[in-house]
Parts: structure tokens; sequence; C-alpha cells
């Protein structure tokens, strides 16, 4: 009896053995630090702020979670949300919020149904923040009067940073 679980069990371990993929391996990757996003954001507030806007900024990692966030004062209520949106749109799509609209909103076309997606907000405002081709998080921007606005203070706060993200 014995000998037939000792089996058994021996059988069973050589087939977990068998299953796993001869070349898996882990993954390794870069994450932003908390100084490296409240870099970013500072150089968003710093930048904004110069030109008179009010403004909230987030600062989102690898996974779309928020690392950062800062609401100026005297910025409007719906910011937060909106410069979170969009600093997770930047990350899930890696790209800036801008070309995202053209592809997602196409004149006399529905809108793509990746903008029915939770958390999706493809306007001007959100950067993608990356190390080399390694998209490691998403700033955005919202309340500098204007989406393009948005977009150049998102682009500030990423060339504020840029010696921390090589």
């Amino acid at each position: 009896m014995l000998k037939t679980i000792a089996l058994a069990s021996a059988l069973a371990q050589l087939g977990l053995a068998l299953a796993t993929p001869a070349g898996a391996q882990l993954l390794t990757h870069m994450d932003l630090s908390l100084d490296t996003a409240l870099a970013i954001a500072q150089g968003v507030m710093a930048a904004c702020k110069a030109k008179g806007h009010r403004v909230s900024v987030t600062v989102v990692g690898r996974l779309g979670e928020v690392i950062v966030q800062l609401r100026g004062d005297n910025a409007p209520p719906y910011t937060p949300e909106s410069s979170f949106r969009k600093a997770y749109t930047a990350r899930a799509f890696r790209a800036p919020t801008e070309q995202l609209s053209a592809f997602l909103y196409r004149p006399g076309q529905p809108p793509q149904p990746e903008t029915t997606l939770p958390d999706i907000l493809a306007l001007q405002g959100g950067a993608p923040i990356a190390v080399g081709n390694d998209v490691i998080g998403g700033v955005g921007v919202t309340g500098a009067g204007g989406t393009s606005a948005d977009q150049e203070c998102a682009a500030m706060g990423l060339k504020s940073a840029a010696d921390q993200l090589k």
C-alpha cells in the first residue's frame, strides 16, 4: 500500500515537472518608485501653476494603480477622477491620450468598443511613462483650461523627471 502511494506521488511529481515549459522564466521589469512618481507629479503642478492653471495630476504604475494623486488649490472637483482616467488610459494603451482620441472616436462611425471600458478617457492630458520601450506607468492632467494645455503640462512634468527615467 505504501509503495503504491509513493509510486503515485512520484508519478504526479514527474507529471508536474513535464508540464512546466522548458523555457519558463520569471519576468523582470522596472516599476515606478514613489520618489519618481512624486517628482513627475510635482513637475506637472509646478509647470501648470506657473501658467496660472488649477489642475489635478495623477501618476499610475505599471498595472494602472494610483501611486500619486495631487489636487491643486482651487482645482475643480472633477479633476482628480479625470486625471486618473487619462493616466490609466495612457498606460493601458501605451500612447499619449491625444493620439487615442482619433483612433477611438472616428467621424461617422460608432465609438470603438474600448471606449466602454471602465476608466478609459481618451482626451488630451495623458502620457505614458516609459524607460526605453518599456511603459512603466502613466501621468494624467486635468484642469489647465483645455485639453491641449493639459497635454502640455503632462509633457513638462515628464521632462522635469527625465533624468530619473533612464
